[in-house]
C-alpha cells in the first residue's frame, strides 16, 4: 500500500521545477527513485494480474476437475450399465442360441414329419388308385358276365359309365388311358347294339297269342262238308222229293269223307290232344324266347324249327291264319342269328396296365 501511494503522488509542475535551482545529483537520485517506484508498481501490477490469472486458472481447473469427476462418475455409471446390458445381452444371446437350437430341432422334426406325411399321402393316393382300379375291374367283369349270359348290354354300359365317372373324379393322370378305353368300349357297344332281338321277341309273343286261333287239320273235314253242302244248292223249281234227296246226299257227305291221308297222326288227334298240342307249341315258343334272352342262339333255332314242323304237320296250311303264323315264324328265324358276345377288351387291357403300374 505504501508503494502504491508513492506511485500516485503528484508530479511537480515543470514550470516549478524549472524555476527551482537544478541539482544534478538530486535529479539523478530522484530519477532513480522514480524508476524504482515505477518498477515496483509494474511488479505489483504483474503480481496482481498473475494472482488473478492463477485464481482464474485454479477456478477453471477446479471446474474441470469437477467436470472430469462428473464425467468419470457418468462414465463409471455408463460402464456399469454397459456391463449390465452386456451381461443381459449375453444372457439373451445364450437364450436365443438355446431357442434357436430348439427351433432347429423342431424344424428338423417338422421336416421329418412332413416327409413322412408326404410319403403317407402318396401311399394313400396309390392305395386309393389301386382300390379304384380293383373296384372298377370287378364291376366291369361282373357286368360283362351278365351281358354275356343275358345278351343285354345295358348293365355293361352302366358299369362302364359309372367307372368312367369315378376315374374322372379321381383326376389322376395315370388313369387317363383307362378313361379313354372305357369311352371307346361304351361307344362300340352302343354302335353294335341292335333292335333285331327285341323285334324277334315281340314277334314270338304275337305268335304265342295267335296259337289258340290256328285251325287244326282234323277240323277241315267239317268245314269242307259244309262248303260242299252249300256248293250244291237245292233247285227252287224242282220237285219236293229232289230237294229231300239233295239234303240227304249232303248229310251223307258230311258224315263220310273219302280221301288220301298224308299225315294220319294229325287227322286222328282228339280235341284233348289238340289242346295239349297247342300248349306244347306255346312252351316251345317260350323256350325259344328264353334261349334268345340267354344268347343261346342254337337252342332258339332248334325250338323254332320244331315249332315250324308242328305248324306244318298239325295245322291247316290253306288257312290264312296258319299262313300268317308261318310267315311270322320265318321272320323270327331270320332275325335270330348268331351275334358276337359283348366284349370290353380295351377296358380290361387298360385295367391290367393300371394295376401293373402301381
Amino acid at each position: 500500500m505504501s508503494d502504491a501511494s508513492v506511485l500516485i503522488e503528484p508530479v511537480p509542475d515543470p514550470a516549478v521545477r524549472a524555476a527551482a535551482p537544478v541539482d544534478p545529483a538530486a535529479g539523478t537520485a530522484a530519477a532513480a527513485a522514480l524508476l524504482s517506484r515505477i518498477l515496483v508498481g509494474l511488479v505489483a501490477i504483474v503480481a496482481i494480474v498473475a494472482l488473478v490469472i492463477a485464481i482464474a486458472l485454479w477456478q477453471r481447473v477446479s471446474g474441470m476437475q469437477e467436470q472430469l469427476a462428473r464425467q468419470s462418475a457418468d462414465a463409471l455409471a455408463q460402464s456399469l450399465e454397459a456391463r449390465t446390458l452386456a451381461r443381459q445381452a449375453h444372457e439373451v444371446v445364450r437364450d436365443t442360441a438355446a431357442r434357436l437350437a430348439l427351433t432347429e430341432t423342431r424344424v428338423g422334426e417338422v421336416a421329418l414329419q412332413r416327409a413322412q406325411l408326404e410319403d403317407l399321402m402318396q401311399s394313400l393316393s396309390r392305395s386309393r388308385d389301386e382300390n379304384l382300379v380293383v373296384d372298377v375291374e370287378a364291376a366291369v367283369r361282373l357286368a360283362l358276365q351278365q351281358a354275356q349270359v343275358t345278351g343285354n348290354v345295358q348293365p355293361l354300359l352302366a358299369a362302364l359309365k359309372a367307372g368312367e365317372q369315378r376315374v374322372a373324379r379321381a383326376s389322376q393322370p395315370r388313369l387317363a388311358p383307362l378313361q379313354r378305353a372305357m369311352q371307346h368300349d361304351a361307344d362300340r357297344l352302343r354302335a353294335s347294339a341292335s333292335a333285331d332281338m327285341g323285334e324277334a321277341l315281340q314277334k314270338i309273343d304275337e305268335l304265342i297269342r295267335s296259337v289258340d286261333d290256328l285251325p287244326a287239320i282234323n277240323a277241315v273235314a267239317m268245314r269242307a262238308g259244309g262248303s260242299a253242302l252249300q256248293a250244291e244248292p237245292v233247285p227252287a223249281g224242282g220237285p219236293w222229293w229232289e230237294r229231300i234227296l239233295q239234303v240227304v246226299r249232303a248229310e251223307a257227305r258230311s258224315l263220310l269223307r273219302v280221301g288220301r291221308i298224308e299225315r294220319p297222326e294229325a287227322v286222328l288227334l282228339s280235341p284233348e290232344q289238340t289242346f295239349f298240342l297247342r300248349e306244347n307249341l306255346k312252351l316251345k315258343l317260350l323256350n325259344a324266347r328264353l334261349s334268345i334272352l340267354s344268347r343261346q342262339v342254337d337252342n332258339a333255332r332248334n325250338e323254332l324249327a320244331a315249332v315250324s314242323v308242328s305248324l306244318n304237320r298239325y295245322f291247316d296250311p290253306s288257312s290264312r291264319r296258319v299262313q300268317a303264323a308261318a310267315t311270322l315264324l320265318q321272320q323270327i328265324q331270320a332275325q335270330v342269328k348268331a351275334t358276337e358276345p359283348p366284349r370290353a377288351d380295351e377296358t380290361l387291357a387298360a385295367l391290367a396296365t393300371a394295376a401293373a403300374g402301381r
